[in-house]
């Protein structure tokens, strides 16, 4: 009960946030930016305080450590791997082309409408 309590509380200081933005145009935008900054953080600080907040930041940090285990390829490797691709594409292509005229030709020779 007390983790909604404080979601709700964290959801309400970010809709004043934004009703103060448009309800308080006529001050500066920087002003308005940063309070409904500061609103987001302190949402954020509260969201934290809760068990869903808690899984999420846990969630993250392990996504972090993963992503610092990949072996990224290298520009060469990269290279490689683009020049590859590429020439596999222009060859299906060109197979594609040659299939597409072959059945073109084998309609026009089955329906006798010869071009």
């Amino acid at each position: 009960m007390a983790d909604k309590l404080k979601l709700l509380a964290a959801a309400l200081i970010v809709a004043g946030a934004i009703v103060g933005f448009y309800v308080f145009a006529d001050q500066a935008l920087f002003v308005r930016v940063l309070g409904v900054l500061v609103a987001a953080g302190i949402a954020v600080a509260i969201t934290l305080r809760t068990e869903p907040g808690a899984n999420t930041w846990r969630f993250g940090q392990g996504a972090l450590i993963e992503i610092r285990k990949v072996v990224w390829p290298s520009r060469k490797e990269t290279t490689q791997t683009t020049l590859i691709v590429m020439a596999m594409v222009f060859i299906v292509g060109i197979i594609l082309w040659v299939f597409d005229m072959f059945l073109a030709w084998a309609i026009q020779l089955l329906t006798g409408q010869g071009g």
